[in-house]
């Protein structure tokens, strides 16, 4: 393993987190705070790459899917979000069972292995709606992994249905559910979600319904919405609140930072987030999340090229082909809606990694002679 030099990483006061990464041990959240410190943005990645080669090598992972958002009607109104409208409002959409289905069906012949489907917490939506589509979808094509709905949107379902969550879960996974994303996390801090999204699901809230999907055997991931009124040591928190669960359970497949896109958003004031930020923050959450197997640079909000860089700052995974992605755009995200097979792994070869297709659960897949997504 290629190492950092000694001398300069004591000149920059991070040898003992330095010989803690060399030897496995878990960093406290003060390490965190001095990793985010570090004006020398390259040694902290450096770190994080050693981590991220121990475990992975050369490879750099990508899927075959396909995004649908099956409504954008949500009762929320998180300041952060641009996706989200009132029922009636200018942009607002909802898409029948049938129209949904449609979406996969029009794609039948790709060679897609993961459908993500999320969308926003309808007011009149029943539950049978969303058991319907998965079922569907199931019947339609049975080999595809179903990654839908996150912890916020089974929260309203069993609102709505005046049962709990678990059974929301169980009834989902009947339907033909495979994993919950990770969306709706955003930071766990009280604070920040007194201030940006008060009447969302309470961090809190959103671990226990993690938890209770892993214990019924439904792996999640998680994600973090980085960039606009957080604190550091608020998102170090939230890491270390993941790393909780994850020792609880090990149910998280993959760890997803989300840089906040400002524009078309309640919040006023704040600027995009830069390449070094983005960065630095994906490093160190490698760094933090020991015990969580992938970091994703989620190139719709990264941009395919600082993506491309983040492989070497503790990244090890650049999503997927990703078609109709519409809550990054719709708040200002400047990538494509879709990348080919051939350009992922034309992207990933180029950064110096071996492209390496996976399902959503990671396993590896055999390489593919078509080009055909």
């Amino acid at each position: 393993m290629e190492m950092l030099d000694l001398e300069w990483v004591r000149k920059i006061g991070l040898d003992d987190i330095y010989e803690k990464v060399r030897a496995g041990l878990r960093l406290s959240i003060e390490d965190g705070e001095r990793l985010f410190a570090c004006p020398d943005v390259v040694s902290v990645g450096a770190l994080a790459h050693q981590v991220r080669t121990r475990m992975h090598g050369r490879a750099a992972y990508y899927v075959v899917n396909q995004h649908i958002n099956y409504s954008n009607v949500c009762v929320n109104g998180c300041r952060f979000c641009a996706f989200s409208r009132r029922k009636g409002e200018p942009q607002a959409f909802q898409l029948t069972s049938s129209e949904v289905v449609d979406k996969v069906a029009a794609r039948r012949d790709d060679r897609i292995t993961e459908v993500h489907i999320v969308g926003g917490c309808h007011p009149e939506l029943p539950f049978g709606y969303y058991e319907e589509i998965l079922c569907r979808i199931k019947q339609l094509r049975p080999e595809v992994l179903i990654k839908a709905f996150t912890a916020v949107e089974i929260a309203h379902f069993a609102a709505r249905e005046g049962i709990s969550t678990r059974e929301v879960l169980m009834r989902l996974k009947s339907a033909g559910l495979d994993m919950l994303p990770g969306g709706g996390a955003e930071v766990f801090s009280p604070r920040i979600r007194g201030l940006l999204c008060p009447e969302k699901l309470s961090g809190q809230g959103w671990l226990e319904i993690n938890r209770e999907a892993h214990e019924l055997g439904i792996k999640t991931n998680a994600t973090m919405l980085y960039g606009h009124i957080e604190t550091e040591r608020e998102r170090l928190e939230h890491l270390a609140a993941l790393r909780r669960l994850q020792d609880e359970t090990a149910g998280f497949v993959c760890f997803i930072p989300l840089p906040f896109q400002p524009a078309n958003t309640g919040i006023e004031g704040v600027e995009a987030t830069t390449g070094v930020e983005d960065l630095k923050t994906i490093a160190v959450s490698r760094l933090m999340l020991d015990n969580f197997a992938h970091i994703k640079a989620y190139w719709v909000m990264l941009t395919v090229k600082t993506a491309q860089v983040a492989l070497h700052f503790g990244a090890d995974d650049f999503d997927g082909t990703v078609v109709e992605e519409k809550i990054g755009h719709m708040a200002g995200a400047e990538s494509e809606q879709a990348l080919t097979r051939a350009e992922i792994e034309r992207i990933i070869a180029e950064a110096g990694f071996e492209p390496v297709e996976r399902n959503s659960f990671f396993e590896r897949l055999a390489p593919q002679v078509d080009e055909a997504v």
